[in-house]
């Protein structure tokens, strides 16, 4: 694969920065207590960045960005308040402490409020070579946007417009400690480029895009790779027709495949659980899906997007399944929606780190195959999910697929169905994996569902 490639170094001062934030974290702490806190956890975090955009050769927006703050949380018993700063002198620390104190003294108590259990902090704190920092400045920046758009609009004489490149790259470094003891840092960085183009001409125009995103620049794809990508996906999408209207086969691409497993998340959640907004509410040991289906999280990869030891209470994750055999295994639970529930945390606090969907089938051509005819779903729109009722209705966009070959273009369609029957009627997960998200799944093949088509 294509790369980019920077020979440009700079000091890593992250360590110190790093030790720093603690430093303030550990007088964070000391101000509750001192001020008569039975428990306190606070947060400190710094991050700086850099974004070009540039559209039709032309440079639109330069945006050097560098944030810190400080967020801290107290407990009087069961009292709560909390309060934010991003000034991290000392004399702000204190009156940030106050106005938290302040808060906690007159809210309700809540017998859910409080800290994780101190037996679940995690005690193996490791790095899982999330940092890769880029000196990138902004001419080079600008460079290799104007690059991949170039790429794009030379790459066909029916790309006649664009939406733009853009770039960027961030660094954070975090701490999280609280009142158990508990100290424990984090750093991270992250990088993007990405295109978007239009072809075609009048209200024949049909717009898509690309873009690369890692936590190390070497893991991008090169600025002309995705320009010409871009290009080859607006492309495709000109001369779309309407299909028949009724029930088929419907196969989400792997950028479309991960909306299905962040509406089973949703739906799993604590937070929807204890509210009862659910359509999965007491599904725990339930089937859902077919009996091969398997989910399973994975916090501790090498460059794993949501890799960590631990969640955002301190809670030690772990390795689990949360689907295995396509039944339920359990919810995804911080320490105060485990405790509405009567349940104890899964380490979900802040949410899920690494999923791995299973895969059964091949990559996306031999699973267009498998289905033979029906619809291919690439770009979704509008928010058409109930979480509560789980019936789900959504703009579309696609292709047309007969005997296992995409024929033309499809939009303005709507595809629709119940997110219980939709789960139950997967008949495939592919191998093709988007290296993008941090839910880990290729497209998933469903056996039917009702489609709008125009016709």
């Amino acid at each position: 694969m294509d790369v980019v490639t920077s020979p440009k170094h700079t000091a890593d001062d992250s360590l110190a920065r790093i030790a720093a934030l603690e430093e303030v974290a550990r007088r964070a702490l000391d101000l509750c207590r001192a001020r008569g806190a039975s428990q306190a956890e606070v947060s400190c975090s710094e991050e700086q960045g850099l974004n070009v955009g540039v559209r039709l050769g032309e440079v639109e927006t330069v945006e050097a960005t560098r944030d810190r703050g400080v967020a801290l949380t107290v407990y009087f018993g069961q009292r709560k308040g909390s309060a934010s700063t991003a000034d991290l002198r000392d004399d702000s620390l204190v009156a940030t402490v106050e106005q938290a104190c302040a808060i906690a003294r007159y809210t309700e108590e809540d017998p859910a409020a409080g800290l994780a259990d101190p037996a679940l902090m995690a005690t193996f704190l490791r790095e899982f070579d999330s940092w890769h920092p880029w000196a990138l400045d902004a001419d080079e920046a600008v460079e290799l946007a104007l690059a991949c758009e170039q790429a794009g609009r030379d790459a066909d004489p029916r790309i006649g417009n664009s939406d733009g490149a853009s770039v960027g790259s961030g660094a954070a470094v975090s701490v999280y400690a609280n009142s158990h003891g508990f100290v424990g840092s984090s750093r991270e960085t992250h990088h993007s480029l990405g295109c978007a183009l239009i072809a075609g001409q009048g209200e024949a125009m049909q717009r898509d895009g690309w873009y690369t995103f890692a936590l190390a620049r070497d893991d991008l794809q090169a600025p002309a790779a995705v320009g010409r990508e871009a290009a080859r996906r607006a492309l495709s999408r000109l001369d779309p027709r309407p299909i028949p209207t009724g029930a088929m086969p419907v196969l989400f691409s792997t950028e479309m495949a991960r909306s299905l497993v962040g509406h089973l998340l949703g739906a799993v959640s604590g937070g929807a659980l204890y509210r009862r907004a659910s359509f999965l509410l007491d599904s725990l040991g339930e089937q859902l899906f077919p009996d091969w289906f398997a989910i399973h999280e994975r916090p501790f990869l090498p460059r794993g997007l949501r890799s960590t030891s631990f969640d955002d209470e301190g809670v030690a994750t772990r390795e689990s399944a949360l689907v295995e055999a396509g039944v339920l295994q359990r919810y995804v639970l911080g320490s105060y929606s485990a405790r509405k529930l009567g349940l104890v945390t899964t380490g979900n606090a802040g949410g899920v780190h690494n999923l791995e969907v299973a895969a059964n089938a091949g990559n996306l051509a031999s699973m267009l195959r498998d289905m033979g005819r029906g619809l291919l779903v690439t770009e979704l729109m509008g928010q058409g999910v109930n979480n509560v009722t789980g019936d789900y209705s959504r703009g579309a966009a696609g292709f047309w697929v007969e005997n296992g070959v995409i024929v033309h273009a499809v939009d303005g369609i709507t595809i629709a169905g119940n997110l219980r029957d939709m789960f139950r009627d997967i008949r495939a997960v592919g191998s093709d994996r988007d290296p993008r998200s941090h839910i880990g799944t290729g497209p998933i093949l469903l056996d039917r569902m009702t489609v709008a088509g125009g016709e």
